[in-house]
């Protein structure tokens, strides 16, 4: 990369961008790219509907202490945070049918995790760049052996979504009444948590342990905002999150700053719009409200004549005290 001439791009983004394709990593970070985001797209819309922001931003943390642990046992640190986020993944579900409101469970595990993912780091002899890499993303840095590996672990999850989806939809908006209809919502539920573990297991190579919520969550809180029907708020979160993916790589392209980094702040700019949308419609009716609600001030009336103004042919006198002495007597 430092013998790319790159400085900016023009306004002629198409060329630009058949410019950038002719790099093989830049090819790889958008095919990586565009399955993850595919894939987050439609899982984060769960995760929102079923409360589990905190679940996924565990799994993330825990899947970092996974990675650690391969790079010690020289393996794959994908393989490792797989098994480390599945595994967890597991063990959060089978918490059960309230999993997702057991934080205290929830955070019990995350702590164990990153203090053994430390002890890992520690038994490593060297710098573990592979897994500190982890923690920020590097989608740069994809090869084509990890473009396979992504297709490959996300097409089971994709299909097996796509046979429950709306088994898992009606759970997640409401699962006593699921449970009622004889709905099995613990597997349904462990589904869930293996869709979401392999998502995050992929979105980290992308943004990173540290910022998962670009991807995981936020696309799809915008579409709730945006669209009332499910499937069309699970096509608005895909649709977004492949926009923050593709404008962070392009960007990425021509500046040092980590692509990562590009990716959130493009999510949380929409995020932050569609917020304020509201808020603006909420200020301009309380202020037309406001408006009239105020009192309507009167007219001003014209003053009443002195007696000095009034002509000396149109004054009266009025009875003297003489006059009223005599009518009293």
């Amino acid at each position: 990369m430092t013998n790319i001439t790159w400085t900016w791009w023009s306004w002629n983004l198409i060329g630009d961008l058949r410019g950038m394709l002719q790099y093989e990593f830049v090819r790889n970070a958008f095919e990586a790219g565009t399955i993850i985001a595919v894939l987050a797209g439609i899982v984060s819309y769960l995760v929102v509907l079923r409360r589990s922001s905190f679940a996924s931003h565990a799994l993330g943390h825990i899947g970092f202490s996974g990675a650690a642990g391969a790079v010690l046992f020289a393996v794959n640190p994908f393989y490792g945070l797989l098994v480390a986020t599945t595994v967890s993944g597991s063990g959060i579900a089978l918490l059960g049918q309230k999993a997702s409101h057991r934080d205290v469970e929830i955070g019990t595990i995350l702590a164990f995790s990153l203090a053994l993912g430390l002890l890992f780091l520690a038994f490593y002899n060297g710098y573990a760049t592979e897994a500190y890499s982890i923690l920020f993303g590097e989608i740069v840095g994809i090869s084509n052996a990890e473009v396979t590996l992504t297709l490959e672990s996300s097409i089971p999850i994709l299909i097996v979504l796509g046979l429950v989806y709306r088994q898992l939809l009606f759970a997640s908006l409401d699962e006593e009444v699921a449970d009622a209809k004889g709905m099995h919502t613990l597997l349904l539920g462990w589904i869930f948590m293996m869709a979401l573990a392999v998502a995050i297991s992929i979105a980290v190579t992308i943004i990173g342990v540290l910022l998962i919520f670009a991807l995981t969550v936020t696309p799809a809180a915008i579409a709730i905002r945006l669209a009332k029907r499910p499937l069309y708020a699970v096509i608005l979160a895909v649709l977004i999150a492949l926009f923050a993916t593709w404008a962070g790589i392009f960007i990425g392209f021509y500046e040092v700053e980590p692509t990562s980094f590009f990716i959130v702040t493009i999510v949380f700019a929409i995020y932050v719009v569609v917020r304020s949308i509201p808020l603006m419609v909420r200020l301009k009716n309380w202020t037309a409200a406001t408006v009239r609600r105020a009192p309507i001030p009167e007219r001003a009336r014209p003053a009443a004549p002195s007696v000095d103004s009034v002509p000396p042919a149109l004054r009266t006198e009025g009875p003297s005290a003489a006059s009223v002495e005599a009518d009293a007597s």
